[in-house]
């Protein structure tokens, strides 16, 4: 995950995940050659994915 220090983290009585660092997103897929259009139009769906699915996650881990 190239993207899994560029997190953007909610904390209180636990910690959610609430997204990706845009700005992080956008250079490295420019620093990759990925259109930064194309970027800016799919990141959106596949960060709601990544925060469903990693919060999904911690959840479960949580309730081990």
């Amino acid at each position: 995950m190239r993207l899994g220090g560029q997190l953007r983290v909610a904390s209180g009585m636990s910690v959610s995940i609430i997204g990706w660092d845009f700005t992080a997103a956008i250079a490295l897929g420019d620093a990759m050659g990925i259109d930064k259009l194309a970027v800016a139009e799919f990141l959106p769906d596949l960060e709601q994915v990544m925060v469903s699915k990693l919060n999904e996650r911690a959840r479960q881990t949580d309730e081990s």
